[in-house]
């Protein structure tokens, strides 16, 4: 049940970031469906108020920490070429897949999806939405170069250059070898019908 923020009391960042912690490894240890608010408050040393102060309830809670930290793991690049672009973005993509913590939260988080879509269709649209505007913006300066095609379907575009990585790593769980994200970048390239592939 949703609880009103309640109190006027200026938040303290320092607070606010052991919260944060304490939500994503209550989140790896526990899951999703047995985190709890109080365990959260105890891990992070502080009351149950100072959440709520933050948060309106769990679910929001969890979804605030969790988009905080994917979105901020989705830089925004311009190395001036597609192909410098891709490889960086794809190298975060990977960076953020294999975090410690956040290898262990996704597949709870997915699994969550399927068994409570309505609960979890904000924090999928809170995660994914930014991450593919900065893949859009990418592919449009792209375009802008003319190193890709005006007519580029940009849903697919997007679709084939997260999901080679995302298979690998979370559903295959297989390692990404030193030469994976050079192997993707050049077939992104020729997947994309880029001019320089």
């Amino acid at each position: 049940m949703a609880r009103t923020p309640t109190g006027a009391a200026v938040l303290q960042p320092e607070v606010t970031q052991a919260i944060t912690e304490a939500v994503m490894w209550e989140l790896a240890e526990q899951g999703y469906g047995r985190l709890s608010m109080e365990a959260v408050a105890k891990r992070a040393g502080v009351s149950k108020s100072a959440l709520y102060r933050r948060w309106a309830s769990k679910d929001h809670m969890i979804a605030s920490v969790v988009t905080e930290f994917s979105v901020t793991r989705a830089p925004e690049v311009d190395t001036g070429t597609l192909r410098g672009d891709l490889r960086e973005t794809m190298r975060s993509l990977i960076d953020w897949l294999t975090h410690p913590l956040f290898s262990r939260i996704l597949p709870d988080l997915i699994a969550e999806d399927a068994r409570a879509p309505e609960h979890a269709r904000g924090l999928r649209e809170a995660i994914g939405g930014p991450r593919r505007e900065v893949g859009e913006a990418m592919l449009r300066r792209a375009i802008t170069r003319g190193e890709l095609p005006e007519d580029l379907d940009m849903e697919l575009a997007l679709d084939v250059l997260a999901a080679p990585i995302y298979w690998r790593l979370v559903v295959r769980m297989a390692p990404a070898e030193p030469d994976y994200v050079d192997r993707l970048v050049a077939y992104a390239l020729r997947a994309l019908g880029a001019q320089s592939a």
